[in-house]
This record gives structure tokens, sequence and C-alpha cells, in this order.
């Protein structure tokens, strides 16, 4: 959706009234305002407001907000052209290796080596490029997991870009359930497995928890893969071993390095015994097996 930015300068102290007041009347509406300082000698800043709908009315309760103030300021407007600023910030990343995946964009195609698995992702509105300590140690991980454990089906909680998932199936050309919360990223993820030519092993899903049916239908799985967060991996943690086979494994991310005893006890209250652990950038991945 495009985007009109309204915008006006004041002096610094105007300024900082300007961007208060128009916080509290936008708070609802949850539109972008920032502070620029134009010129640092003459005393000049630039605020501006971003609204994507009905941009007369943004511009009309701005100039009330001004008005409330005793300020006459002139206001402009500037349409904004429909970039995907998630693509564009993600275009000049370069490639990424871990283990023995390297995980790229379109334009680096011609970047992987002989014999690495190579895991293209166009960028998009879901987590995981590969350039997150939490997915490069999944990834780590993940080659170590599946040549000495050998499952034969997985799921990959929380997807995201599905470049977990990908990188199972095309490692053990097993099957794969790949899930999100989010019906956009379960879209992103579902592109990213065709392009990746593993649509015959990887399903997506878009299903909150451990509810949706499809997880009694594919499972009990011998690997389970969960990049979220630490406090929601704490909660699944029954039914993550409910869901399990048995001797199979668990690797968990998105876990900061001083969170991770608290995360792992919660399974090894659950009967998971500790593998290993492997720390990166801050983050902690976690290998356990039933």
């Amino acid at each position: 959706m495009s985007q009109t930015r309204l915008y006006l300068t004041a002096s610094r102290a105007d300024a900082t009234r300007i961007f208060d007041a128009l916080e509290a009347e936008f708070e609802e509406d949850g539109l972008p305002i920032a502070v620029l300082e134009v010129d640092e000698e003459r005393d000049i800043q630039e605020v501006s407001l971003y609204a994507e709908d009905d941009v007369d009315d943004a511009e009309r309760r701005v100039r009330d907000v001004l008005a409330a103030l005793s300020l006459d300021k002139e206001i402009g407007r500037e349409k904004l052209p429909e970039i995907d600023w998630v693509a564009k910030s993600l275009e000049g990343l370069k490639p990424v290796r871990a283990g023995g995946f390297i995980v790229h964009g379109s334009h680096d195609r011609d970047e992987a080596r002989e014999g690495e698995l190579a895991i293209e992702i166009e960028a998009g509105l879901a987590f995981g490029t590969g350039h997150h300590g939490t997915t490069s140690g999944c990834l780590e991980m993940l080659e170590e997991v599946v040549r000495t454990k050998q499952p034969r089906n997985a799921l990959d909680l929380g997807t995201g870009s599905a470049v977990l998932a990908i990188a199972v199936a095309k490692l053990a050309h097993i099957p794969v359930l790949a899930t999100d919360i989010d019906p956009v990223a379960t879209e992103v993820a579902a592109d990213n497995v065709r392009l990746n030519g593993v649509s015959d092993h990887v399903e997506t899903e878009t299903a909150t928890g451990f509810d949706h049916p499809v997880f009694a239908a594919r499972g009990p799985f011998e690997l389970i893969i969960a990049n979220i967060l630490a406090g929601p991996l704490m909660e699944l943690a029954p039914d993550v071993a409910r869901h399990l086979a048995s001797g199979g494994s668990v690797v968990l991310s998105g876990i900061l390095d001083r969170q991770a005893d608290a995360v792992l006890a919660a399974y090894v209250a659950q009967g998971f015994a500790h593998v290993r652990t492997i720390h990166l950038e801050g983050w902690a991945t976690l290998h356990l097996k039933r």
C-alpha cells in the first residue's frame, strides 16, 4: 500500500511539542511519526507523519493538533513510491554459510560451492534469511542431527520463511510439515518451498499451537524444530513431548544465551535429555532427545 508523508518544519522546542501531541493523537491509528534535524545552526527540524488511507483526514487532524498548540505551520505532502522495504533492505545481504548449507537470494545463485546445499530465500514478510544467529545456529545443528539420527519425518514449528524445513528436505528427502501462526508467513513459506523444488516433501500449513488436526494426521514426528521465542518454547514443552516419537530429537532456538537454562529445564521436566548447545551471536540452539 502506498503512503503519503505529511511534513512540516519547526524549531527543536516546537518540534518536540508537535511530535508528542501527534503521538498522542495518532496512537490508536499506529501511524509512523518521525523527527529529523534539517539544519542544526538555524535550529530547524522536520516532523513527518506517514499516512496510508484517508490522507485528507490525517492532515485535518494534524492541523487541529497545531491549532491546539497555537502554532501555524505549512504542511507539505510527499507521495511515497510503493516499495517492499523488507525486500529492499535484504537486497544487499551476502550469502550465509552454516554447516554445509548456503542461504542466498536470487542475485547470488552462482555463489554456491561444490558440495554445498543451496537454499534460495526471497525477501518477504517472514522471519528467516539465515543472517540471524538463531537461523544459522539451527542450520548448523540440523546438519548434524539429520545426518546422525536419520529421522523419517519432521515438523518445523513457526516456520517463517521455511528455510529450516527446506534445509531438512534437501538434506534428508523426508516429509516435513512446516507450520506458522501467521498466514502471510505461510504464503511466503509456500513460495520458498516451490522455489527450492521441495514441494514433494514439504507441506505448509497455518496453525496455532498444536490444536490443528494436521499435527495428529502427520505425527508423531521424529524431528521437531522450533525457532521461535523462549517463552512460547517453554509453554509448548508438554505438547512437543506429546507429538515427538520415542527416541526423537528436538532442535530449539530463538533463545538468548541467558535464557537457555530455563528453556532446558522446561524440557528436562518433560523427560528430555540435553545433547548439545550451539552458541552463536548471543543466541543458543539446543538439541534434546527423548
